[in-house]
């Protein structure tokens, strides 16, 4: 089945997916532990999980599925798959603990290395981002569902770049990143994929995310972004790719809306 015969059912199982997790949330009733990673994990992502795998498993019984409370896959299994599912059942733990409400579901599926459709719901606005490769990104709310696009900025001194950042992050750590902090905004929201749906939608120009992160993190906000019109790159200003290494950590990477400007100056170097 092509991507756009998919994407209704794939919503619909984000969506489910996302009213349990809200319901988990509005109910403060869930157990927590930490991971061997040091990462923690909660009732909720599980819950999530189960749904997501099992309703993608019906879907699709051909095309496998990965994800982050499943990782546990070697290259040596999973470089045969030129098709597969990439989920994160609850992308911002963190956010979900700590009671934010910036948390989404993502679910992206990847062909040949490369995402070719992205869903990222929100369970606590209802509002979904997607997009499908070559047919545009999109938002959907209960009452209407418009195509977005990344804002396009054609030379940087004449405006302010609009930083996503994360209300549980210091500023000055991200803004000593650019050469030119003084003209920079800060636009605050949590999880990963979110703010990388603020770039897709213009509400952001950039996101940079320096620490561990996992291909599941990066799916599906990689192919809402570049849909919009951006990028989602690494710090050598090439796009990520999947399913390639044993590890399936990402490297540090930059998502921007103006993939025109020179981000190689506006950025500092490492």
């Amino acid at each position: 089945m092509k991507p756009e015969e998919l994407i209704d059912e794939v919503i619909a199982i984000a969506t489910d997916a996302g009213i349990t997790i809200r319901d988990i949330y509005l109910k403060g009733n869930f157990e927590r532990e930490m991971k061997s990673d040091n990462t923690p994990v909660t009732s909720a992502d599980l819950a999530a999980n189960k749904i997501i795998c099992d309703r993608l498993t019906a879907l699709t019984p051909d095309i496998p599925v990965l994800s982050e409370e499943a990782a546990d896959i070697p290259l040596s299994v999973r470089e045969s798959w030129k098709r597969y599912w990439l989920v994160d059942p609850l992308d911002g733990t963190g956010e979900f603990i700590a009671g934010s409400g910036d948390f989404s579901v993502i679910i992206a599926l990847v062909e040949h290395n490369r995402p070719v459709m992205g869903v990222v719901y929100v369970p606590m606005t209802q509002v979904c981002y997607y997009a499908i490769a070559g047919l545009g990104a999109y938002k959907r709310t209960d009452k209407q569902e418009v195509r977005i696009s990344s804002r396009q900025i054609e030379h940087r001194e004449k405006v302010s770049l609009r930083l996503a950042v994360s209300r549980r992050q210091d500023p000055q750590s991200v803004l000593t990143l650019f050469n030119h902090p003084k003209h920079c905004e800060l636009v605050v929201m949590g999880g990963a994929a979110l703010k990388s749906c603020l770039v897709a939608e213009g509400r952001a120009d950039c996101y940079v995310r320096v620490g561990p992160t996992g291909e599941w993190d990066t799916g599906a906000a990689q192919i809402i972004v570049e849909e919009a019109g951006g990028q989602l790159m690494d710090t050598e200003l090439q796009p990520l790719t999947y399913n390639e290494r044993e590890s399936l950590e990402n490297p540090n990477f930059i998502v921007v809306g103006a993939p025109n400007l020179e981000w190689d100056k506006i950025l500092i170097g490492e």
